[in-house]
């Protein structure tokens, strides 16, 4: 049966049919792996030490929603084009008329997904900086040591949010060395924080 179908179809239409289909297939694929890749994790160390989420991917994510001409803006034109086309086709029988409805609604559906990776990306960034802050207080041991009185960097492991990630780390007293227990007292960038021995806060 889907054979006859297919043969009775014209050209045009069995290239839009194709079109359509592999955009569609595309579009799966790639809300699959864009849903695997934001709910990954290996609830380990985390070694991208800034506000506590991975660039690279959010700026692939960034650049697939908000710059116009990129791969995924193209599927979902097509997307979009395609199935309106084959959905109105019966309904709008001027096939000007019908290429520039189907046009529309593709652009419609590209403008959307823009607007939702904008929103979405404006929603992670709200969140990184909720943990950017929370790095203050947090305790954690120094990973390689830290110069005395701000006179180079070490680096540090803290515990956020059950997480431990890795901060570069300068200190305003004396050397700590590696393994010194330590406390967050502020954060001076994305990537490095001041911290204190924590046997200061004993004595």
């Amino acid at each position: 049966m889907i054979t006859t179908w297919w043969a009775s179809l014209s050209v045009a239409m069995k290239l839009l049919w194709g079109v359509t289909l592999a955009a569609s297939l595309i579009f799966v694929i790639q809300s699959i792996l864009t849903f695997i890749g934001a709910d990954s994790g290996d609830g380990g160390i985390d070694t991208d030490v800034d506000t506590g989420f991975d660039s690279e991917t959010a700026d692939a994510e960034v650049e697939g929603g908000t710059n116009l001409y990129t791969f995924r803006n193209f599927v979902n034109f097509f997307l979009g084009f395609g199935w309106s086309a084959i959905l109105l086709q019966d309904k709008i029988h001027s096939i000007p008329l019908l290429i520039f409805v189907s046009v529309v609604i593709g652009v419609a559906l590209v403008a959307v997904v823009m607007y939702l990776f904008k929103w979405l990306s404006g929603m992670q960034q709200s969140g990184n900086i909720n943990l950017f802050k929370a790095a203050v207080g947090c305790t954690g041991t120094a990973y390689l040591t830290i110069p005395a009185e701000r006179q180079g960097k070490g680096k540090v492991q803290i515990s956020i949010n059950n997480s431990v990630r890795e901060y570069n780390a300068v200190t305003d007293g004396d050397t700590l060395k590696t393994g010194t227990q330590i406390r967050v007292v502020e954060v001076l960038s994305p990537d490095t924080v001041l911290v204190e021995p924590l046997e200061s806060i004993i004595i």
